[in-house]
């Protein structure tokens, strides 16, 4: 917080200071006897009749009182980084976006539309990484436009945490009656330390995702679209443990267990220098065996074969088992995104 030469705490910001990232203390129960105060860190969004908007790296969006402000200073746009490769948050948008194509995509200015018949949000969002070109109300109105078209909900996918993300967009999204659906985590990590955990004894690398890979996949009844969304990238990987009834997963494969969903699977993508990992699943009665690290070392390995060296993927904020996992491989947060809907807009997906 800000103190004055005299020792008291002041407030350093004004309505000219909405973009930049703010620190803010508060009364938490003002007029009550013995003040409680609660800090606020995050990017300063609005301040408008007496209210400011704040928005967290989470995303999470906090309404302060001005009157009930007791200090407050703009602080750096971003914290350094001390762990994980150096990014920017539009390099792992873009490698991202690489790495789960849609099967029709349109540009609307710096944002890109992208379609896949409604097999998951982020093949069926909107990807804005610069200005649409035209007034926000009416890129939003051709978005819904778009989408209607094809029989699909209008999702836009904004970013909060990181040098260069959306906090405003959020905020102006959120004020129009888009509601935030789902949030989710980016994390990074090297790439070599992933490969050195385990010897990946029994998996099986592909370059298409077969009837045993889909049988283990969570999405059930997977279609030719969605198809094209997994296989798409530069350079696509699909990892199988096979696993038969009463045979222990990691046992060395043989040609009979083809048809067996397998007790582990995985994909990889390499692009550059990055290998992105996505659908590491595991049969829930062989959890606890390895077989989720094992997946990720075989497949970290091929990727350093191939050139990469940093590694990223992304992971659901209440998915604490996997959160465990990848903070032992060496994983940290970078960012947090976030998908966006107006409601009304042709179901959900």
């Amino acid at each position: 917080m800000e103190i004055s030469a005299a020792g008291r705490l002041e407030v350093r910001i004004t309505t000219a200071d909405v973009g930049k990232r703010v620190s803010v203390r508060r009364l938490s129960e003002p007029g009550v006897a013995g003040e409680k105060f609660t800090d606020t860190v995050g990017v300063l969004t609005s301040w408008t009749d007496g209210v400011l908007l704040i928005t967290r790296k989470s995303g999470e969006c906090v309404r302060v009182a001005e009157s009930t402000l007791v200090a407050g200073k703009v602080v750096p746009s971003a914290p350094a980084r001390r762990r994980g490769p150096a990014t920017s948050y539009e390099e792992l948008a873009r490698v991202a976006a690489r790495a789960w194509r849609p099967v029709e995509s349109e540009r609307l200015g710096g944002w890109e539309l992208r379609a896949a018949g409604g097999f998951t949000r982020r093949a069926n969002s909107v990807l804005p990484l610069g200005d649409p070109d035209l007034p926000l109300d009416e890129a939003l109105t051709a978005v819904r436009r778009w989408y209607g078209e094809r029989g699909l909900p209008a999702y836009v996918q904004t970013a909060t945490g990181a040098e260069g993300t959306q906090e405003l967009l959020c905020a102006e999204l959120e004020r129009r009656g888009w509601v935030r659906e789902v949030t989710a985590e980016v994390w990074t990590g090297g790439l070599a330390p992933v490969a050195d955990l385990a010897e990946g004894a029994g998996v099986v690398l592909s370059r298409e995702a077969d009837e045993a890979w889909l049988a283990r996949y969570q999405r059930k009844g997977v279609s030719d679209v969605a198809l094209r969304v997994l296989g798409s990238g530069p350079s696509v990987w699909f990892a199988t443990v096979p696993g038969a009834d009463g045979r222990d997963a990691t046992d060395t494969p043989d040609a009979t267990d083809a048809t067996d969903a397998p007790a582990a699977i995985g994909r990889c993508v390499v692009d550059g220098r990055w290998a992105s990992f996505a659908a590491v699943e595991v049969d829930p009665a062989r959890r606890r065996r390895g077989l989720a690290t094992a997946v990720m070392a075989a497949l970290a390995r091929r990727a350093l074969d191939e050139g990469a060296s940093a590694a990223w993927l992304q992971v659901e904020t209440d998915n604490a088992a996997a959160r465990a996992l990848y903070a032992r491989m060496g994983f940290t947060v970078h960012h947090a995104y976030h998908h966006y809907r107006k409601p009304g807009n042709a179901g959900t997906l």
